[in-house]
């Protein structure tokens, strides 16, 4: 996909909404993420693309101050060890949270933008990583919680 993404840089520039729309990136996750893009400018609901001169040329996520990177979801999966989140979209995975079954409830992760955010802005790195540590899904009921990388 990130070839695909690469290719739309290089092709889309210049090119009207409808011509964007109707051109064919190979990727589908690129296609539906154009068909979403038109759809949020056609409705109004970007955050940016209605402001005062628009949206500045080079503007990403990390423009809006939200702490966002661009976005990888890294996992695995095996019928011996079960399914191992490495990275999801809240960021770097610390930990995954398993029930009785051996099942994924949760995980704990890192918020890698935010944390580096707040290291730019002169936060000491430790007490960064600290405080941009979350969990998702029931990761608190675990019956057992393992490192993704070592188990």
């Amino acid at each position: 996909m990130t070839h695909s993404a690469a290719m739309a840089a290089e092709i889309l520039g210049g090119k009207t909404i409808l011509e964007a729309l109707n051109t064919d990136l190979v990727c589908d996750a690129i296609n539906v993420a154009m068909r979403e893009i038109f759809k949020q400018l056609v409705y109004g609901r970007t955050q940016t693309a209605f402001s005062e001169n628009g949206l500045p040329i080079g503007a990403g996520l990390e423009d809006l101050g939200k702490g966002l990177r661009s976005q990888v979801g890294t996992m695995f999966g095996t019928k011996d060890k079960g399914v191992r989140y490495l990275e999801m979209a809240e960021g770097y995975i610390l930990n995954i949270g398993l029930d009785e079954n051996d099942e994924v409830i949760g995980y704990k992760f890192v918020h890698l933008g935010k944390m580096m955010e707040a290291i730019r802005n002169g936060v000491d790195p430790k007490e960064a990583y600290e405080k941009n540590i979350g969990t998702y899904g029931r990761f608190s009921e675990a019956v057992k919680v393992i490192d993704p990388r070592k188990e």
